[in-house]
């Protein structure tokens, strides 16, 4: 029978045996929930003061997002990321959208925004647009649809008349250069219905009675807008002298004569001097070969564009070229013959130049 002494040793090695792996429990219990508490709690994106936005495509898997994210350089630990990802199930609710990386977020709240589709909007803006083409494919940047979608609506006279418009070269003036909010997610009839929302808020009772005086449409007014923008496109401050040139012309049943019309009918937008055989160009955009306005617009023309032609300036202009020094203004004519004497000067100043077409 063993003593006290002997019982006590042996109790004391039995708690040892225990207390050891315990403690090694408990510090591997420390250790991990102070890990998880940072990996969840502690803040992983920095984006160096530069807003960061990672674009989530239809059917993208979860990694897929998760690399993408990776590659923006604005998280801090990646691999807690992707724990935090797995342990919140991203992978079954992967939603597309523009999402903002936001300085200081914890991965919970990058992952939770990713889940729940809490985007950041779009910021769309038209710059530069002339061919309905390109508007479709500038919208697909924007947006997930794909340029065909938006092509296929911008391309339907039925869809146009839905709208309030005759066809789909008057559609086109429903879109006023400007910077819209709307998300990325956002499907192209919908884009379009907001584009019609801000096309009435623009033309107000004020702008419809300054086209009405000017005995024009909305349509007319921005297609004559359009051929001011591509006429002047330096300086915005002369284009109501220029409109007033067409509106001037427009009023004695004058042919209008605008260069860039045949550049848009030529469909050749690397034409610097218009010849002949530009002029020779068959189509209803050569305001050249037949009189008053073309069908549509030949761009997208800007908001100054547009109140140009509501704001026209008055005078007797007739005619203008561009002025000899490439100034990017132009010098003006009341009759052809000081014109002529104009535009001889400037076609002297291109040859010098070896400028030839």
């Amino acid at each position: 029978m063993p003593t006290p002494d002997e019982y006590r040793a042996r109790a004391t090695r039995r708690r040892n045996r225990f207390a050891y792996p315990l403690g090694i429990f408990g510090i591997l219990l420390v250790t991990f929930s102070y890990y998880a508490y940072q990996i969840i709690f502690t803040p992983n994106v920095d984006t160096h003061g530069r807003p960061t936005y990672v674009v989530v495509r239809p059917g993208q898997s979860a990694k897929a997002v998760l690399d993408s994210i990776d590659r923006s350089g604005a998280i801090i630990d990646k691999l807690s990321l992707h724990f935090v990802a797995r342990l919140m199930k991203y992978d079954r609710l992967v939603k597309p959208g523009r999402y903002e990386l936001k300085d200081g977020y914890t991965n919970r709240q990058l992952i939770n925004d990713l889940r729940r589709g809490i985007q950041a909007p779009v910021k769309l803006t038209f710059q530069n647009i002339r061919l309905r083409q390109d508007l479709a494919r500038k919208l697909s940047q924007s947006f997930a649809a794909r340029p065909q979608e938006f092509d296929s609506l911008l391309r339907s006279n039925d869809y146009a008349q839905t709208l309030g418009f005759k066809d789909t070269t008057q559609l086109l003036t429903m879109f006023i250069p400007n910077t819209y909010e709307l998300y990325y997610t956002t499907a192209p009839r919908k884009v379009l219905s907001r584009m019609k929302e801000e096309y009435e808020k623009f033309w107000t009772p004020a702008r419809d009675a300054k086209a009405k005086a000017q005995g024009l449409s909305r349509a007319e007014v921005s297609t004559l807008a359009s051929i001011v923008e591509a006429e002047q496109q330096q300086h915005p401050d002369e284009r109501p002298r220029v409109a007033g040139v067409y509106l001037n012309r427009l009023k004695r049943n004058q042919k209008l004569q605008a260069d860039p019309t045949v550049v848009y009918a030529n469909g050749d937008f690397g034409i610097r001097r218009v010849l002949n055989v530009h002029l020779a160009k068959d189509s209803p955009y050569n305001t050249y070969k037949y009189a008053g306005l073309p069908p549509g617009p030949i761009n997208l023309p800007s908001i100054a564009s547009i109140d140009a032609v509501l704001n026209p300036e008055q005078h007797n202009y007739y005619y203008f070229c561009a002025r000899e020094d490439f100034s990017g203004y132009h010098a003006f004519a009341s009759t052809e013959r000081e014109h002529i004497l104009n535009a001889r000067r400037y076609q002297a100043a291109l040859n010098r130049s070896g400028i030839m077409k």
